[in-house]
């Protein structure tokens, strides 16, 4: 190879009986090395989807705001070129320690990863001190068009998107996140073992009540924020005091406290046990908090509701064809019904939104 090439320090490593490179390139590099496929080539013809550039945005806030604490996993590409790894030593275990010298004149095509790369050079024009960090990045030799599209479907075959209840678990930056895992712990309808911190939906026979991606829903409306919005600590105090009120108030919650009522029961027999009806809550509390000073004595007869699946003012609502739906429709007629059955103002939208759905319904 001649001298126009660019060089890494490299780890070699084998897989399917093939050769392929650990590199650590610095982000100031990567817009420049990296290439993916044009947009406007057919699908059939390139080897990974089409740039989603309204993801870009969200990256590159993330990599700006958080520049001392923040975390990108290896991008995947292919050397469509010349290329050749020089290690330090012939035997032992620096043999697949060396160089890996590309030719400038190779193209280097990313498999995964285009969003990052895009998002790096978003983020080094807002923070140039990003420019001289690094990300590794795994380097396969191409093996034409037909691998590459091979490799991007085996890269992407086996990915699961965590669940949103164990993310929020997990995002120790969100605000809303933060608030809900100490709600977890402060309201005792949601302590005791009682949420669901891993999935999304809860099974038949589980002994949780609400997943953690429900309350934060909830919560979210409760208190109108948006995705990482600050939560001052007179809100996250109206929160604990808004979830434990209703978890005093509402008969089945406390039998379900008491042992006296399996959870199990409660999803199966009452609307209250499921999200849409939490999210509801949470609407009715911030129009209840906001209106009232005293909002308590405002959700006095919520005791009175009558929460059963049974009833058929939740038919169109909270429920729709015989199954709990979580709509954003049908999140705000039960809200609607829950604020006629404490005699606040329901707009007459709202009826007539309930009145279309249960014809549709039926």
């Amino acid at each position: 190879m001649n001298g126009n090439n660019h060089q890494f320090p490299a780890v070699r490593g084998i897989q399917a009986g093939r050769e392929y490179y650990v590199v650590m390139c610095p982000l100031k590099l990567v817009s420049r090395l990296f290439v993916f496929d044009d947009e406007e080539i057919p699908a059939d013809m390139r080897a990974q989807r089409v740039l989603n550039k309204s993801r870009i945005p969200d990256i590159t806030r993330y990599l700006v705001g958080n520049q001392h604490d923040y975390v990108l996993s290896s991008i995947t590409a292919c050397i469509d070129g010349e290329a050749e790894f020089e290690p330090l030593t012939a035997k032992g275990a620096q043999r697949n320690l060396g160089w890996l010298r590309i030719d400038m004149g190779s193209r280097i095509v990313i498999n995964d990863g285009q969003h990052r790369r895009a998002a790096i050079a978003e983020a080094i024009k807002q923070c140039p001190t990003l420019a001289d960090e690094s990300i590794s990045v795994v380097l396969y030799l191409d093996a034409g068009l037909k691998r590459s599209q091979q490799w991007f479907a085996d890269l992407n075959k086996h990915a699961v998107r965590p669940s949103r209840s164990i993310g929020i678990l997990y995002d120790g930056r969100e605000p809303m996140s933060q608030l809900c895992r100490a709600l977890m712990h402060d309201v005792p309808i949601f302590s005791n073992g009682l949420t669901e911190l891993e999935k999304t939906s809860i099974s038949n026979r589980s002994t949780k009540l609400f997943t953690l991606s429900a309350i934060h829903q909830a919560t979210s409306e409760l208190l109108s924020k948006g995705k990482n919005e600050p939560i001052s600590s007179e809100e996250a105090e109206l929160a604990t005091a808004y979830w434990t009120f209703l978890g005093k108030a509402i008969d089945e919650w406390q039998a379900v406290l008491r042992d006296e009522m399996k959870t199990s029961a409660l999803r199966d027999n009452y609307v209250h046990a499921h999200g849409v009806v939490l999210q509801a809550l949470g609407i009715v509390g911030r129009e209840v908090t906001q209106r009232f000073t005293a909002w308590e004595a405002e959700l006095d007869r919520i005791s009175q509701i009558d929460w059963l699946r049974t009833n058929d003012m939740w038919q169109g609502s909270a429920i729709v064809q015989g199954k709990m739906s979580k709509s954003t429709q049908s999140v705000a007629m039960t809200a609607a019904i829950i604020r006629r059955e404490l005699g606040l103002l329901v707009s007459s939208d709202e009826i007539t939104s309930r009145g279309s759905a249960v014809g549709e319904a039926n």
